[in-house]
């Protein structure tokens, strides 16, 4: 782990880190769990549309790819079924000295969907190195509020990704970053 980091640190574009130092420092919050799955739960369900999940499935996320260039986490829905979901992975990136935050849909097959994939966004200035928005410029709620995905990381406690609507979240998964799992789960659909 310790050489991920120093890894990351060196190879961050200084100027980046300079400019950004909240979302740098996020990266690294991030970045020091690279390699390790964890399991949560959906705290706030949607209520403006259907939503992605019921309440009962498993949810796993995977820090799975980890590098200066690229963090990808795998989200993997485990349904009371036995059958599992891999379709989806977080991507975070820098995009012109921001974070930005695309969604990686694959179907079955492991093809993208090309009907909704790497949608995203970017970070917004007023990120923190344990809390990033990030906004997705084609949408905004009825009122005129911003909509967007808001992210936060509190090392070896807490990762939640979710929706916001202005100030407010709209859906909301929280993944225990205290409890890796024993064994991590297998590669997301389309990825070896």
């Amino acid at each position: 782990m310790l050489s991920i980091m120093t890894l990351l640190v060196g190879a961050l574009n200084p100027a980046v880190a300079t400019d950004n130092e909240a979302a740098a420092q996020f990266w690294l919050n991030m970045a020091q769990h690279c390699g390790q799955a964890y399991q949560g739960k959906r705290v706030i369900a949607r209520d403006d549309r259907p939503d992605l999940l019921q309440g009962d499935e498993t949810l796993i996320v995977h820090f799975r790819e980890c590098s200066s260039e690229l963090l990808a986490l795998p989200f993997h829905i485990g349904h009371a079924d036995g059958r599992w979901d891999r379709s989806r992975t977080w991507r975070y990136s820098w995009q012109d000295g921001k974070l930005e935050l695309r969604h990686d849909h694959r179907l079955s097959s492991g093809e993208p969907d090309k009907s909704n994939t790497m949608y995203g966004g970017l970070s917004i200035d007023r990120g923190t190195p344990q809390q990033q928005a990030f906004l997705f410029t084609e949408r905004t709620a009825e009122d005129g509020s911003a909509l967007g995905w808001r992210i936060e990381i509190v090392p070896g406690k807490r990762y939640t990704y979710g929706t916001f609507s202005g100030d407010n979240w709209t859906w909301r998964l929280d993944f225990d970053l205290s409890q890796p799992l024993e064994k991590v789960p297998p590669a997301p659909w389309g990825h070896p």
